[in-house]
């Protein structure tokens, strides 16, 4: 009998959140019945291994609170009277867990819109309920203590969920997930530490690492080719922790000396415009490209063509911090030479000068300096590239990490 794991998730399918796709279609391929609950995707564009999974059909949506906060009440009552209406037992399902609501940063009215895509049959019973995010981990524990989803509750946490989220609630927010949730699965040691730190009991705690396929980035030495233009590439978000702004000044800063380089920055989100004035601002535009976002495929093809990689992540003013950017790993995989910040747990994936190169945040000088290094040493790039592919095959490799995924399952 197939063993079945439900993966509470944000928005699906995301283009930026390849981690979790990769741990979806591995598991997948390993024999598991997966099913996805999340809320609805802003995307257009999709990955490939979606429909080569056919993931859509394996999920289910929450419904969505309007911006008002008197039609997100009207809603949740229907959405209430519409379960009733399955279920006669639904609301004796939704009342238990109110107490233990008000405690986990979720409203009351939430009930509903969280307990809709288990209406038609309750319980789900799962081997394994694995949420992506401190704030999902408080949702599927909602769901098992209203008797709506069955198995052992894992939550994995990247960076907002122990940083920005904390803030905006509290240091408590987390303490009832820590004492009912059976595993906890940080990305990084620094969030592990974290975790330890909120209160979470390190037996109930194991690092697991995101990785990347390193068979779709195969490792190819970088070139230094006189005739053509050294592509420096940057691949996030466009919000205030990836830190682009700072990329942005620091390329501006070698146009005049450096003519000969192009900067490709591919991504969307709340920034462009403001980035997009700063490109107009700095007159730089015959060198910077926002590209908005592009498919895997494409983006591969970018990263063929690219000779630097550089992600300045910061902590934004809200204290929202990066886990560690999958796309530093796709580009060590590659042979890429990448340039990144002493940041959350970047350290733990790039070790200055010998598989990349660190700088503090917000330090435009040393991030344009770094650049400028690559530029006038081109020599470095294939060392520099072999250690990246080597460290990444042996600690970041995605299958060798779904294996390790399936152990920890396996044991709980």
């Amino acid at each position: 009998m197939k063993k079945r794991v439900a993966f509470i998730v944000d928005n699906f399918p995301v283009l930026s959140q390849t981690f979790i796709l990769n741990q979806i279609t591995g598991l997948i391929a390993y024999g598991y019945d997966v099913d996805i609950y999340a809320n609805p995707s802003p995307e257009m564009t999709i990955h490939d291994d979606v429909n080569k999974y056919n993931l859509l059909s394996r999920t289910s949506y929450f419904p969505q609170p309007s911006q008002h906060h008197p039609v997100t009440l009207c809603k949740s009552l229907h959405l209430l009277l519409q379960g009733i209406c399955k279920s006669p037992h639904v609301l004796n399902q939704l009342y238990r867990n109110i107490s233990a609501l008000k405690t986990n940063g979720l409203p009351i009215w939430f009930l509903p819109y969280l307990a809709t895509p288990f209406f038609n049959a309750f319980p789900q019973n799962y081997d394994i309920i694995h949420c992506h995010f401190g704030p999902n981990g408080i949702k599927g524990l909602a769901l098992k203590r209203m008797g709506l989803i069955t198995g052992k509750l894992i939550t994995s946490f990247h960076g907002y969920d122990l940083t920005k989220y904390i803030s905006k609630y509290s240091a408590t927010v987390y303490h009832q997930l820590f004492a009912q949730g059976d595993l906890f699965l940080p990305i990084s040691k620094h969030w592990q530490n974290q975790l330890i730190e909120l209160g979470c009991k390190q037996d109930k705690i194991r690092v697991h690492r995101m990785g990347v396929n390193c068979e779709k980035f195969t490792f190819t030495p970088r070139q230094y080719h006189h005739s053509q233009p050294i592509q420096i590439l940057t691949i996030a978000r466009l919000v205030e922790k990836k830190g682009v702004e700072y990329g942005i000044r620091a390329v501006a800063k070698l146009a005049s000396t450096h003519p000969n380089i192009c900067y490709k920055i591919i991504g969307d989100g709340c920034l462009k415009e403001s980035l997009q004035a700063l490109i107009q601002k700095l007159n730089i535009a015959d060198k910077i490209e926002l590209l908005g976002w592009k498919e895997q495929s494409e983006i591969r093809e970018t990263l063929n063509q690219s000779q630097i990689l550089i992600a300045p992540s910061i902590t934004s003013r809200e204290g929202d911090q990066e886990g560690i950017p999958v796309v530093l790993m796709e580009a060590m995989a590659m042979g890429i030479p990448v340039i990144s910040t002493l940041h959350s747990g970047i350290p733990e994936l790039v070790e200055d000068s010998v598989t990349g190169f660190l700088v503090p945040e917000k330090d435009v000088e040393a991030l344009s300096q770094k650049i400028k290094y690559l530029i006038e040493n081109p020599q470095v790039w294939e060392k520099i590239g072999h250690g990246g592919r080597k460290f990444i095959e042996e600690n970041h490799n995605q299958i060798l990490l779904n294996q390790e995924l399936v152990d920890i399952y396996e044991k709980l």
